[in-house]
C-alpha cells in the first residue's frame, strides 16, 4: 500500500499553538480508495500534524481510513515533522481519546513497570520501544529511493494453481538498505497515474531474513500476488498497476525502493519463545522469513547468538494445492524439525470444515482452538496474522469459544497480550 505522508497541515495561529502528532499505522491509500471492494495493503507508519481543536475529528477520520493511532506527541507549531519524531512523553494510541479530552492519565500510571538495563523504571510501552530502538526504518525514503537491480524473479503457483505469485529477488549491494524479519519495502513502479504524477509506493511485506536468500546480506526477497479485480462501475478486469510492474519485472531491470518500516510484525529475541503464525496467501510473506531464520541450515550459522529451541506453528490458508507458496521448503523443514515446527494447510477449494463447508483458515482455528489457547496462554508466545482482512473475526470467534470454556473473555484478553507486544496483525 502507498503510504501517503503527513495528511494534514498544521493550522499556524496562536491560538492554534497545541499541537500534536499522530503516529499511525494500517491507513489504507485514501477516502477515494476506502470505497473499493478489493483489499489494499496497509503497513508502516504515518505522521500526521493536528491542532488540539480537531484531535476528535481527526480520530475519526484516521478511524475510518483503517489507520490505528500508536503514538501521540505535543510539539510547538515551530517544529517541522521529518518523518520522525522524538518518542519522550509520548502518548500511546490505547490512550489516544482521553489525550484528545484533556484527560489523559499518564502512562506510566497505567500500564506495568519494568527496569532496564541500567536498573531504572520503564513503562511496558517504554520497554517495547527500547526493544526496538535498532531496528533499522526510512533507510531510503520516496525523494531518494535506493535503485536496486532485479536478480530473479519466478513463479510460486504450480500448474493448476489460481492466480499470478512470484518470488522476487533483489540486488541491494550498491547501498545502505538494512532491514529484519517481519518489516516491509515500498516499491515505486514506473510511469505516471490517472492525474499525471508520478505514481506512488506501495508496500510489500519482506520475504527473505536480514541476511537474503543467499545468506550474504546483498539481497531482499519479496513475494508478489498481480492484484486483479472487476472495476465495480464498469465490470471490466483491471490489474493492480505496481503488482503488475513487479510479476512481469525481467532480471537486470531496475527498480526504486524505499524503506524499510515496521515495527509491529517483529520477531521475539528471545530463541525459546512460541511463534503461532496465520497466514493467508501472500501473507506468508514475513513468516518464510521467520522460519527461515529459525530452521534454515545456512541461516542458523549465521546466527550464532540466534538458535531457535522453541515451537513454532503455520497455519496456511490457501485456494488449492497447487498455491501452496514455498511448500517445499516448508514441508522440508517440518520433516527437519517434527518438534520444533507444525504445518497445518487450510484448503479451501479441496478440504472441507465440520459443517461439510469450505474450509478457511478460521476453520482450522476452530478446530484446534483449544490447543492455541493454552498456548496463547503461555507468556513465551507470540501469535503473528498476515493476508486478507477479514480473516481476524472467525479466529476472534473461535479463540472466544476456547476461552469462555475457561471463564476467560477472549476480548479482554486479547487487549491484553497485544499492550504485551504478545500479538501481532498485518492485514490488507
Amino acid at each position: 500500500m502507498y503510504i501517503k505522508g503527513a495528511v494534514e497541515g498544521a493550522v499556524n495561529t496562536e491560538s492554534g499553538s497545541r499541537v500534536f502528532v499522530y503516529e499511525v499505522v494500517g491507513l489504507r491509500q485514501s477516502e477515494e480508495t476506502d470505497k473499493t471492494n478489493y483489499p489494499i495493503r496497509k503497513s508502516g507508519s504515518t505522521f500526521v500534524r493536528v491542532p488540539y481543536n480537531r484531535m476528535n475529528q481527526e480520530m475519526r477520520r484516521i478511524t475510518r481510513l483503517g489507520g490505528k493511532i500508536v503514538s501521540i506527541q505535543p510539539i510547538d507549531v515551530s517544529e517541522q515533522v521529518n518523518g520522525q519524531v522524538s518518542n519522550s512523553n509520548a502518548t500511546s494510541g490505547e490512550n489516544a481519546s482521553s489525550e484528545a479530552n484533556g484527560k489523559a492519565t499518564p502512562v506510566a500510571e497505567q500500564q506495568p513497570k519494568s527496569k532496564d538495563n541500567k536498573g531504572n523504571t520503564m513503562t511496558q510501552a517504554k520497554a517495547k520501544k527500547d526493544a526496538h530502538a535498532d531496528v533499522p526504518v526510512n533507510i531510503y525514503r520516496p525523494n531518494a529511493p535506493y535503485i536496486g537491480k532485479v536478480i530473479s524473479n519466478e513463479p510460486l503457483v504450480q500448474e493448476g494453481g489460481i492466480g499470478l505469485v512470484q518470488h522476487i529477488k533483489f540486488d541491494i549491494s550498491g547501498g545502505d538498505l538494512r532491514y529484519i524479519e517481519g518489516q516491509s519495502i515500498g516499491i515505486i513502479p514506473p510511469g505516471v497515474d490517472k492525474n499525471g504524477k508520478p505514481e506512488k509506493l506501495r508496500l510489500y511485506s519482506i520475504a527473505s531474513t536480514r541476511h537474503g536468500d543467499d545468506v550474504d546480506d546483498k539481497t531482499v526477497s519479496l513475494c508478489v500476488r498481480q492484484l486483479e479485480y472487476k472495476h465495480p462501475e464498469t465490470g471490466e478486469t483491471v490489474y493492480g498497476v505496481c503488482s503488475t510492474h513487479l510479476c512481469n519485472i525481467k532480471p537486470g531491470d531496475d527498480v526504486k525502493i524505499t524503506g524499510p518500516v515496521g515495527k509491529e510484525m517483529l520477531l521475539p529475541a528471545d530463541n525459546d519463545a512460541n511463534v503461532i503464525m496465520m497466514a493467508t496467501g501472500t501473507g506468508i510473506a514475513p513468516m518464510r522469513a521467520y522460519l527461515w531464520r529459525m530452521f534454515k541450515d545456512n541461516e542458523k550459522a549465521v546466527n550464532p547468538e540466534y538458535q531457535f529451541k522453541g515451537f513454532s506453528w503455520l497455519i496456511f490458508g490457501i485456494p488449492t494445492s497447487p498455491n501452496i507458496l514455498y511448500k517445499e521448503e516448508l514441508e522440508e523443514m517440518q520433516q527437519k524439525y517434527p518438534d520444533n515446527f507444525r504445518l497445518t494447510y487450510a484448503i479451501s477449494r479441496e478440504q472441507k470444515n465440520a459443517q461439510g463447508g469450505r474450509m478457511y483458515i478460521q476453520d482450522r482455528v476452530a478446530e484446534y482452538a483449544d490447543e492455541l489457547w493454552q498456548l496463547i496462554k503461555n507468556e513465551k508466545t507470540h501469535t503473528y496474522i498476515c493476508g486478507l482482512r477479514g480473516m481476524e473475526d472467525g479466529i476472534d470467534a473461535a479463540l472466544s469459544a476456547a476461552a469462555a470454556k475457561e471463564g476467560v473473555t477472549w476480548s479482554d484478553y486479547q487487549k491484553e497480550i497485544k499492550k504485551a507486544g504478545r500479538w501481532h496483525v498485518e492485514t490488507y
